[in-house]
């Protein structure tokens, strides 16, 4: 399988607005990412300066503005503000607009986007249950030649049928950080999509997927196995600077229970510049990028999502373009 890179939008967005990141999406696909991905959030991670925009609309309006590129979410939730087969019809109808380059990333989410929707948060043992159970529904509601009905734990439907089917298969990226949510992922998504270093992916991530997708009559060798880490290019003491204020509340765990971005913009004060940089790939040099990138091909990933969080994204596109996707097409060959 060819290594792939792609470009997440998420943090451009969150800071810039969405008219503007849309500006950038054929300077993306002219760079030669593989693919364009938007993270749907309904709050930020941050307070001031922040936007949000629905990432269905956006991922639509970014398709008619290129021609190749496959886009997608990360990752859409298909259990609390959206209903899955909310999900799927949108995705269906996006799909048969723009032939053969949707994706749909899915994951169990985070209190911030969700929790608003329903009486009391759940754990994630349930969450998951739920993720699982929703991705059975919308690959059935996809795929079914006739009405059906759906008696599951969560989702009980009656005479279902989508008079408009996919034109080509929609691939499902299953959202997994750690061991058990890796299983889930092998289970009932078609490709993986984590977070993490190198070592701590190949050790605590891939087996699980991997023997999972096996179990369930995969090949792993065929699943796209994507990690996803934030980052920026240019100058480093604005990098973390930046980095500070939007997304550095992100790396500590208590936040992903938290729903007010207020307060999750206040707890990066208890973030170092130490833990900023190595968590997150900010970097001078497009070599550094190349190494980094190269050690997530060894240790088995197939795919690297970069979460553009910097300060110049339109910089850190043509530099992807001049430097970096050159040197891993170039292994394609």
């Amino acid at each position: 399988m060819a290594f792939k890179i792609s470009y997440d939008f998420g943090g451009v967005g969150a800071w810039f607005g969405s008219k503007y990141s849309l500006g950038l999406a054929k300077a993306v696909e002219k760079a030669g990412f593989d693919v364009l991905w938007m993270g749907d959030h309904f709050m930020p991670w941050f307070h001031d300066h922040a936007h949000t925009q629905q990432a269905w609309v956006w991922l639509a309006a970014a398709a008619q503005a290129t021609k190749r590129i496959p886009v997608g979410p990360a990752v859409t939730i298909p259990m609390f503000k959206y209903h899955p087969l909310n999900i799927a019809h949108a995705f269906v109808t996006i799909e048969n607009t723009f032939p053969g380059r949707v994706i749909l990333g899915v994951g169990t989410g985070e209190a911030m986007n969700e929790a608003m929707f329903v009486p009391a948060w759940p754990p994630w043992k349930v969450r998951g249950e739920m993720l699982c159970e929703a991705i059975e529904l919308i690959k059935k509601y996809w795929s079914s030649p006739d009405y059906f009905d759906f008696d599951g734990k969560y989702w009980k439907m009656k005479s279902i049928y989508a008079y408009d089917k996919p034109t080509k298969p929609i691939p499902i990226y299953f959202s997994a950080f750690g061991p058990k949510s890796a299983a889930l992922a092998g289970k009932y998504g078609d490709h993986l999509m984590t977070y993490g270093s190198p070592e701590y992916v190949k050790k605590s991530v891939l087996p699980y997927f991997e023997e999972a997708a096996r179990n369930a009559g995969k090949d792993p060798a065929k699943t796209d196995k994507s990690v996803y880490l934030d980052g920026g290019y240019g100058d480093l003491k604005r990098l973390v600077s930046k980095y500070r204020v939007t997304s550095a509340g992100s790396l500590l765990p208590e936040n992903f229970n938290e729903r007010d971005p207020r307060k999750i913009q206040a707890s990066a004060v208890r973030v170092s510049d130490d833990l900023i940089r190595e968590k997150a790939c900010l970097f001078s040099s497009p070599r550094q990028f190349v190494d980094l990138i190269e050690d997530f091909r060894e240790a088995g990933l197939t795919h690297f999502i970069f979460g553009d969080w910097g300060y110049n994204p339109a910089m850190t596109i043509r530099m992807f373009g001049s430097k970096v996707i050159p040197h891993f097409k170039r292994k394609r060959k």
